[in-house]
């Protein structure tokens, strides 16, 4: 079973103005994926939310004593467009969506061996859950046009380590949306020489 992971795609992120010009490339990118899965496989929106009274804050929140993206607030919110109704939610206070979170156990409910990971940003929050989902001996696909990052340079140095590293593979939507078309269609392991 293969599920797609859609993390971070929040107003706030989408401040940024490096990351504000790809929001609905991205949505729509993300949509196709969540679209895609219905009937063969799950889709989880993953969000990240903080407490105002610090219980939750990052180290360098705390360092900064400024906190962000509180639960509640328009921040917090899901991007306009991004697709939403039915589709799981899980809430994290960390860049991996596997840190404090359930979210191993509803993989493993789900019988999940692979995740699509999707969303913002490629380099922190969407790496960071591919590492942990390496961690987990769970397959990792990062969807192409569907994660976008602020340091596109960070984001590129970062998904060519965890490539060759971690096999996690980088292909396109339409390939990934061929892969989730059909149940018995087998993922294909790419075997990096070093």
């Amino acid at each position: 079973m293969i599920a797609v992971l859609v993390i971070d795609m929040q107003n706030a992120y989408f401040e940024d103005p490096a990351l504000g010009g790809q929001r609905d490339k991205l949505t729509a990118a993300c949509n196709a994926l969540i679209n895609a899965v219905a009937g063969n496989g799950k889709a989880l929106l993953v969000k990240t939310e903080h407490e105002s009274d610090k219980s939750t804050w990052t180290l360098n929140m705390l360092d900064d004593d400024q906190g962000f993206i509180f639960r509640g607030s328009e921040q917090a919110d899901f991007v306009p467009g991004l697709q939403t109704d039915g589709v799981p939610q899980l809430v994290k206070t960390r860049d991996s969506a596997f840190v404090g979170t359930d979210l191993l156990l509803r993989l493993r409910n789900w019988g999940v061996e692979t995740i699509v990971l999707a969303g913002v940003s490629t380099h922190n929050c969407v790496a960071q859950t591919g590492a942990d989902a390496f961690a987990h001996n769970i397959r990792v696909i990062y969807a192409s046009e569907a994660t976008g990052s602020e340091d596109t340079a960070a984001a590129d140095a970062t998904q060519s380590i965890l490539s060759r590293e971690y096999r996690q593979r980088v292909l396109p939507v339409a390939q990934i949306r061929e892969l989730l078309s059909s149940p018995s269609a087998a993922l294909p392991v790419t075997r990096i020489p070093r």
